[in-house]
């Protein structure tokens, strides 16, 4: 047992195992109350004047143990793995800027607008990023039903919608993605404008490529899942099985 779950865990790609792994621990400190959530909360009046800026980091973080954290875990886990060992294999450093390019923005307008926890935003930005990247992809939603990836961030946040989750935290998630996807690949390739987003060159110093990428900067409209969790040999991607989800 402790070897297989070891060898799950060293099969999860740096970034995403890092990313995961801080998702599952900091919500569980206060669910065993050895952490108040009130200190971990982006409260903006906090974060600005006091100078608790840990807030920027800990509310991207942080989230009640609830169903929907168990969702959460499960958006992050797959998405994010999904693109780090796809699209951004072997480019740490660039996967790396797009999560803190995403994180930056969605600090920002959980201050302007006063939001609190901004955990579901971020995966969510991920999510969409990976829907566009692989837009023509067919994702097996619950009850049978198929879309095609491009349209998923939306179906996903409709359903939620209806069930009365706090949508407006996954909307700005998918905004902040479409921001990212736009300046990255749309508006320098489609548009033929300046590459206004590149990674910045101190990120390669501590994050190297691991090796060379053929088309880099391109954002494929499909790519074949390497190691097989998605099935694209079948026509679609298995996203999970129904079940009714809480509010956040």
């Amino acid at each position: 047992m402790d070897g297989d779950i070891g060898t799950w865990i060293s099969s999860i790609p740096k970034v995403t195992r890092y990313w995961f792994f801080s998702f599952f621990i900091v919500p569980l400190t206060t669910r065993l109350g050895l952490i108040n959530p009130v200190n971990l909360i982006l409260i903006s009046g906090k974060t600005i004047y006091e100078f608790q800026i840990w807030r920027l980091v800990t509310s991207l973080l942080w989230h009640p143990v609830n169903f929907n954290w168990l969702m959460m875990l499960f958006f992050l886990y797959n998405y994010s793995r999904l693109l780090e060992e796809g699209h951004f294999t072997g480019r740490p450093a660039d996967y790396i800027f797009m999560i803190l390019f995403n994180a930056i923005c969605i600090d920002i307008a959980g201050l302007f607008f006063d939001l609190y926890i901004m955990s579901p935003a971020l995966i969510f930005s991920v999510l969409y990023v990976w829907c566009q990247i692989n837009k023509d992809t067919i994702v097996r939603f619950w009850f049978g039903i198929q879309v095609r990836a491009m349209y998923f961030p939306w179906i996903l946040f409709l359903f939620f919608f209806i069930l009365g989750a706090n949508w407006p935290i996954l909307l700005l998630g998918i905004l902040v993605g479409h921001l990212y996807f736009f300046l990255m690949y749309k508006y320098p390739q489609e548009f033929g404008g300046t590459q206004l987003l590149s990674t910045p060159k101190f990120l390669y110093s501590f994050l190297p490529n691991e090796r060379t990428m053929g088309g880099f900067g391109a954002a494929p409209q499909r790519r074949r899942d390497e190691r097989g969790d998605n099935r694209w040999g079948r026509g679609g991607h298995d996203w999970g099985q129904g079940q009714r989800l809480g509010d956040f």
